[in-house]
C-alpha cells in the first residue's frame, strides 16, 4: 500500500482537478531562465564549454547528447526529493535525483536558445516499489513529474524522442525496469522511455505474436495528464511537489546521500 499522508492535500485536490488536461495545449515554452533553470549561472556555463569543445553549439542533439553523457558521469544519482533545487546547486554538489539531473539537460539546452517545457504527469507510486521493497508504506500514492520536452527544428521533443532516437517499431535496448543502478535519466539515453502507448505491429505476418515498441512504453502508470507549463518551476507552483514541505524537510537530508540502485530491504 502506497501512503497518502505524505503528499500535500491542496496539491492533490488540484491535481484531480487537471486529470482531463490536453495531451498538447499548445504551450509555446521558453529559454528564459527561472529560480530552477538558472542557466546563467557560473556552474551551468562551465558545464556548456564543456559540451560545446568538440560540438557545434548550433548541433543541438549532439550538444544535449554530451550533456547527458557528462551529467551521468559527473553527478551520482540519488534519491533526493527536493524538485525546485536550482540547476547550478545540482551540479555543485555532484548528486541528484533523475528530475533534478533532466533539469540539468533543459537549463543546457536554454542557454543555446531551444526552447523547452514540461509536461506534467501524475505516476503511480507504485512504480518505486522495486526500489523501495521495505518501505512500501511511505512511498507516496502519487508523483508528481516534470518531463521536460525541447522545440528543435519547430518540432516538440520528449528526452527520450531527442537523446535516445529510438527506432519506434524496435525494443533492442529493452524497457525501462525502474531497479538496479539505471534511472529514468539514464534510461533515456537509450531512447527507452515513454509515456504515451505507441502502436507497433502485433504479430510478424505468421501469426506470431511480435514485440513491438508497445514493450517501451510506460502508460499503463500515468493517472493523469496534468498539462504543459512554461518550465517546471510553473509546473510545481501549480501543482506542488510530490511531498509536503515537512516530509521535504525531513527526507532530503538522507536521501540526497542514498544512491540509486541501493535498496531499502
Amino acid at each position: 500500500m502506497t501512503s497518502r499522508a505524505l503528499t500535500p492535500w491542496a496539491s492533490r485536490a488540484g491535481r484531480r482537478r487537471s486529470a482531463t488536461a490536453p495531451a498538447d495545449d499548445g504551450c509555446p515554452g521558453s529559454t528564459d531562465a527561472t529560480r530552477i533553470l538558472d542557466h546563467t549561472s557560473a556552474e551551468v556555463r562551465s558545464l556548456l564549454r564543456d559540451c560545446t569543445g568538440s560540438t557545434a553549439r548550433d548541433d543541438v542533439a549532439g550538444v544535449l547528447r554530451v550533456a547527458h553523457g557528462l551529467v551521468a558521469q559527473r553527478i551520482r544519482p540519488v534519491y533526493a526529493v527536493d524538485e525546485a533545487q536550482p540547476v547550478s546547486r545540482t551540479l555543485r554538489s555532484g548528486r541528484g535525483s533523475c528530475s533534478q539531473r533532466l533539469a540539468v539537460l533543459e537549463a543546457v539546452a536554454r542557454a543555446v536558445d531551444v526552447p523547452t517545457r514540461s509536461r506534467g504527469l501524475l505516476l503511480d507510486g507504485r512504480f518505486w516499489y522495486l526500489r523501495f521493497p521495505g518501505l512500501r508504506a511511505v512511498v507516496p500514492d502519487e508523483v508528481v513529474l516534470a518531463w521536460p520536452e525541447f522545440r528543435v527544428d519547430g518540432v516538440w521533443l520528449d528526452s527520450s524522442a531527442l537523446l535516445g532516437a529510438p527506432d519506434l517499431h524496435s525494443d533492442s535496448g529493452g524497457r525501462f525496469t525502474n531497479v538496479g543502478e539505471e534511472t529514468l535519466f539514464e534510461a533515456v539515453g537509450r531512447g527507452a522511455v515513454r509515456w504515451d502507448e505507441v502502436p507497433g505491429p502485433t504479430t510478424d505476418g505468421h501469426d506470431q505474436p511480435q514485440v513491438g515498441c508497445s514493450t517501451c512504453s510506460l502508460a499503463g502508470w500515468v493517472l493523469a495528464e496534468l498539462g504543459r507549463y512554461g518550465s517546471r518551476d510553473e509546473l510545481f507552483a501549480a501543482h506542488g511537489q510530490t511531498l509536503c514541505w515537512p516530509a521535504r524537510t525531513a527526507a532530503e537530508p538522507v536521501l540526497s546521500r542514498w544512491s540509486a540502485g541501493a535498496t531499502a530491504s
